[in-house]
């Protein structure tokens, strides 16, 4: 298969062999975010699969096409620490053949034991390596010296085409008559954009996609500047689930056409509220690769949307509510609740009082740190402020200029905040 093209007889034969091991997943008009932008906002729903990610369906196409060519008694293996490794562990026990899967030491438990817990006696864990190249190369080494079977997580051609049967299920599912004029689908690999893109092609135009990574993992977007599929130097790691620092090559291959601007760059901080505000309004549980075609609607706005039939699929539930506390704090700042300041306080009595008189009525304080005396008379203090309305920061710092009061803020300076906050 080029890389460029989706056979969509097989896709659909794959979507019907899926139905072994769970039915489709919901296509749902959303009434809340239809509302918000004026459209009717249909979301496919990948986090309700049995791994709460669409990385089940390459995986289990990747597998049946393998059993189905002799491939019973091999070893398969991957290299994952999210949800690859769990719809791999999946598809395992489901075909009960052997699995070896291999993780950074750094996985966190839950996701360790969430693989287990999936593939059962069937699944091997290895542990190895700090970071994921390192795992990536260990298990290379394994597949070259004991035989196994290598499965990718996006960039094979079978991989790519199990993916795509997210696409076939959401034109069945769409009433009779309604057609998508805009399909918002997140990239990390890009498995699933070049599978859903590839099936689609001759349904909607091609300026009918509109594919979102986040902004500290621009893979997709570097590679159509420059032409050819680019390695990015640094990864911001916070989006776990579509990080990627090459996009695959088949995958570029199908996705090379898109301009640039049709790949929107999601902040990471943007992303926090929106899987705040799912859960808080709508009770949905997003992984950060899960908003991101979500953040991608807020970042169009009713402006793109409004009167459209938007799709947007939700790639993937798989969130560790460890981080919650962290992604709080991030949607508060970016939405401007949130500040933080070092302020230069008087050492003297009735200094901190004077202080607090010039804060707001909305105004409340959840930090407070003495972090050292600058001078004989003068201390260095880390503040962190929450407010109701972002306004409020521009009477505050007004108040703070009228009182002389020395402070620096801290909230998007990254190197201060990663050391002190």
């Amino acid at each position: 298969m080029d890389g460029a093209d989706v056979n969509t007889v097989a896709v659909d034969e794959a979507s019907v062999a899926l139905r072994e091991i769970f039915p489709e997943t919901p296509l749902q008009l959303n009434e809340h975010l239809s509302r918000r932008y004026g459209a009717d906002v249909w979301l496919k729903r990948e986090d309700l699969s049995p791994v709460r990610s669409y990385k089940i369906r390459g995986a289990f196409n990747f597998l049946r096409k393998v059993m189905a060519t002799g491939g019973k008694g091999r070893t398969f293996v991957c290299a994952s620490a999210g949800n690859h490794a769990q719809g791999f562990a999946f598809v395992c026990r489901h075909f009960q053949v052997p699995g070896v899967v291999f993780m950074p030491v750094t996985t966190p438990q839950q996701k360790i034991d969430k693989t287990r817990m999936f593939g059962g006696e069937f699944i091997t864990i290895r542990l190895i390596g700090d970071i994921f190249d390192q795992c990536y190369a260990a298990a290379n080494a394994y597949v070259a010296e004991t035989g196994g079977y290598m499965v990718p997580p996006f960039d094979h051609a079978d991989i790519i085409e199990g993916q795509a049967t997210v696409a076939a299920e959401i034109m069945a599912q769409l009433p009779d008559g309604v057609r998508p004029d805009l399909m918002v689908l997140p990239v990390g690999g890009g498995g699933l954009s070049s599978g859903i893109t590839g099936y689609l092609r001759g349904e909607i135009p091609p300026e009918g996609f509109v594919l979102v990574e986040p902004e500290g993992a621009p893979s997709l977007r570097r590679s159509l500047e420059a032409g050819v599929a680019v390695r990015l130097s640094k990864v911001d790691n916070f989006v776990d689930g579509a990080a990627v620092a090459r996009i695959g090559d088949l995958n570029f291959e199908a996705l090379k056409g898109f301009a640039p601007e049709q790949v929107l760059l999601a902040p990471e901080n943007a992303i926090c509220v929106t899987i705040t505000e799912m859960l808080n309004i709508e009770g949905f549980v997003l992984e950060p690769a899960g908003a991101l075609s979500l953040t991608a609607l807020e970042m169009l706005g009713p402006e793109r949307l409004a009167g459209k039939t938007v799709v947007a699929v939700v790639s993937g539930g798989n969130f560790d509510f460890e981080r919650l506390p962290d992604v709080k704090e991030r949607a508060m700042r970016h939405l401007g609740l949130k500040k933080y300041f070092i302020l230069r306080l008087a050492q003297r009595p009735g200094a901190l009082r004077d202080f607090l008189n010039l804060l707001g009525p909305e105004d409340d304080i959840s930090r407070f740190e003495y972090l050292k005396k600058s001078a004989r008379n003068f201390g260095s203090i880390l503040i962190g402020i929450e407010t109701r309305d972002p306004r409020n920061f521009e009477g505050l710092l007004a108040r703070f200029e009228a009182a002389d009061l020395g402070y620096q803020d801290i909230t998007e300076n990254e190197i201060l905040a990663n050391l002190i906050i």
